[in-house]
């Protein structure tokens, strides 16, 4: 397993000088969230700023995994909206999917979803629309859509991670994917293997969060050494991604290194390096 880490741990907007701090830490990667990251990610990203963001990755020995928080900071925007609002989330995701292609990334994680007043299965049917209409646009990016599941404060609609499962076999689109999270898992209560085994070989990206973004190793009652035992018993290779909120004040570096160290230890431990 490669080690990674959210942007939303620095400073927003102006963090980029801090990268090369990053690989001293252990980290191979970097995640991002487009709103943390510019300020209007739909109007003030041009290619010049992808190019500057990824050549700095490149310098301070990054990789730039993919990102998340997609819809975060965009409130008129969702897969169950009006017809305009679901034009313009289309047009959202298209272009932040060209946008992890030009960063170099792969994942896109869609980690809010509502539903609204729909019924259950007049969302399914919605969604399903909705991908089948984005997702054929995003493969030529080279990128994939990852669902997972999501607590209460996320979302109301495939919140379980069987649900995704579901969907994702249901519209069997190679740029449609797994995304599976510590935090997600527990808010669920699928934190068994059966949960791991149903997507071996298919995940695509993993998550050691808690509970609203708190340091690693604050809620006790998520066991991270017995999801590590999980991914290693499906042989999953691919990125863990140490996702937690920037401190508020200062740079955030010491509270990410501690978030590192305790992800490292659990999920990395000495002789899997």
């Amino acid at each position: 397993m490669k080690l990674c880490a959210s942007n939303l741990a620095l400073p927003a907007f102006d963090h980029r000088h801090l990268l090369p701090r990053l690989r001293a830490m252990g980290l191979q990667g970097i995640e991002i969230v487009p709103s943390h990251t510019w300020a209007d990610p739909w109007r003030d990203v041009n290619a010049a700023q992808v190019d500057e963001w990824r050549h700095a990755a490149q310098r301070a020995g990054l990789t730039v995994t993919g990102l998340h928080g997609l819809l975060w900071g965009q409130h008129s925007m969702g897969l169950f909206t009006d017809f305009f609002n679901r034009k313009a989330t289309l047009d959202y995701l298209l272009y932040l999917s060209a946008i992890c292609r030009d960063l170099g990334g792969h994942t896109l994680v869609l980690d809010s979803r509502w539903r609204q007043d729909l019924p259950d299965r007049a969302a399914w049917q919605q969604c399903r629309l909705f991908l089948e209409e984005l997702l054929p646009r995003m493969e030529a990016h080279g990128t994939v859509l990852c669902f997972a599941p999501i607590g209460a404060s996320q979302g109301d609609f495939c919140a379980s991670a069987k649900e995704c499962y579901l969907m994702v076999n249901a519209i069997d689109h190679p740029a449609f994917g797994l995304h599976l999270s510590s935090a997600g898992l527990a808010a669920t209560g699928e934190m068994g293997h059966v949960t791991f085994a149903a997507v071996r070989g298919r995940l695509d990206h993993f998550h050691a969060d808690e509970p609203d973004f708190a340091a690693p190793g604050s809620d006790s009652t998520i066991d991270h050494v017995d999801l590590r035992r999980h991914l290693a018993a499906i042989s999953y290779f691919g990125w863990v991604s140490v996702v937690q909120r920037h401190a508020g004040t200062g740079d955030g570096l010491a509270e990410l290194a501690q978030g590192v160290d305790f992800v490292t230890r659990r999920y990395l431990p000495i002789d899997t390096r």
